[in-house]
This record gives C-alpha cells, structure tokens and sequence, in this order.
C-alpha cells in the first residue's frame, strides 16, 4: 500500500513500509534476462529484446545445447533463499538447502575446491559427492527482505528512497515552496500483483517514475531529488 502525496498532478512522494522499499532494492538483483522476458511481455524491451527472441527462436538447433539456452531464457532472478518480494509476477529464488563435498575429501586435495548442489562425481577424482555441507542461510539471522520494518520510508517521485522524520517532511515541502497543506492531495494507491512490471518499464523511460504509474502521466516534474538532510 502506497500514500501518495500530489501536488498539481505530480506525485511529490510517496509514504511507504517495508514491503515496497525491498520491492524497489530488489531491482537491482534482476539479471538482465530476466529484465528483458519481464518487459517484452510489454513490447518495451525494444532492440534488446529482439536478442532476447533470436535466441529463443533459433532454439537447439542452432544453440551449442539446451543448457545454454535455458541459462538465457530463464534465468532465475534471485539466488539462494534471497526474499521475492510479492510484486514481482511468476518469480521463485532459485534455492539449494542441501550441498555436497568429495567423498574422497581431504584437507590439502584439489577436492576441497569443489561442492555440488546434486549428488553427483567430483570433477577431480571421480569418487562420489555425498559428504554433507551445513548451509547457512543469512535470511534466517537478519530477517526476511533487505530494509528494517521499524521505519517509515519516503519514496520520491524518481524513486530515490530516504527514511522518512519530521525534518524530512519540512524540508521536501520548503523545497517545493508549499506553504499551504491545502495544496497537497493525498492518494492510497494499492499496488497489484504487476505493478512491480509497470514500475521497471515506467524507470527506463521516464524520471517521473510515481506520476506515469499511478497518475497516468508522462511529464516530467520539476522536482529533483535533491539530498534531504
């Protein structure tokens, strides 16, 4: 849920938790694949995606094998138990709770080198991987996403993040020269399963990411993300 505060038909900011912070982080552990197949669904992706579509079309046929295909079209976009916030459509992490060593292990062996997320043989001796590694999953230790619940979080028209005080709030409305409450405009935004999409394609064409989404506009907005101290 999003509290957008509007001002002459441009979203100033936006008041948000933790939910939509991890949401808009999480952007940058998208491989570029997976930016690509997310947007051509959109017919955003442009010339990029035309790559995108070769190497789907021209299939093993013409690829070295299925795996280099695959390592292409479908990529995972996140890793090992790393949270999937909701707002990303049809994504899993890609996650293995279970390693294997050599069965043949010794400390000063070339062996040590190499674990497997599958049982299978060890590259150098051959022997079997079976011996067990003890995952530790950082998740479990500092929490579930990447931004602290405890704070308020204000998001700016082009998406720079701050933490959201008193002293925030007073200087972003001296900044836009509003000595009136009256002129502000607040919106509750509930933003669906896809909105994490339109909000890629929105930040890849134009600055006024909040206002294009949420507003329908296209405009650029005079105001600038300067530092808030």
């Amino acid at each position: 849920m999003l509290f957008l505060c509007v001002v002459a038909a441009n979203v100033s900011t936006a008041e948000a938790g933790k939910d939509f912070a991890d949401f808009l982080f999480s952007t940058m552990l998208l491989p570029v694949g997976t930016v690509i197949r997310l947007l051509s669904k959109q017919g955003t992706a442009e010339g990029i995606g035309n790559i995108y579509d070769s190497i789907e079309n021209l299939g093993n046929s013409y690829m070295l094998s299925e795996k280099i295909t695959d390592s292409f079209l479908k990529t995972q976009a996140f890793n090992y138990g790393v949270y999937v916030p909701r707002l990303w459509p049809s994504m899993s992490p890609s996650i293995y709770t279970e390693f294997y060593r050599c069965s043949n292990y010794k400390p000063k062996e070339d062996c040590r080198k190499y674990m497997a997320n599958v049982l299978s043989s060890c590259p150098r001796c051959y022997h079997p991987m079976y011996l067990d590694f003890t995952f530790v999953n950082l998740r479990d230790k500092v929490g579930v996403g990447f931004v602290k619940e405890s704070v308020t979080y204000m998001i700016m028209d082009d998406l720079a993040v701050r933490p959201m005080s008193a002293k925030s709030i007073i200087t972003l409305l001296n900044h836009l020269n509003i000595k009136d409450a009256g002129d502000l405009e607040e919106k509750v935004i509930a933003v669906g399963a896809n909105g994490g999409v339109e909000l890629l394609r929105a930040s890849m064409q134009t600055k006024t990411v909040l206002t294009a989404v949420f507003l329908g506009g296209k405009k650029e907005s005079s105001i600038k993300s300067e530092p808030i101290h």
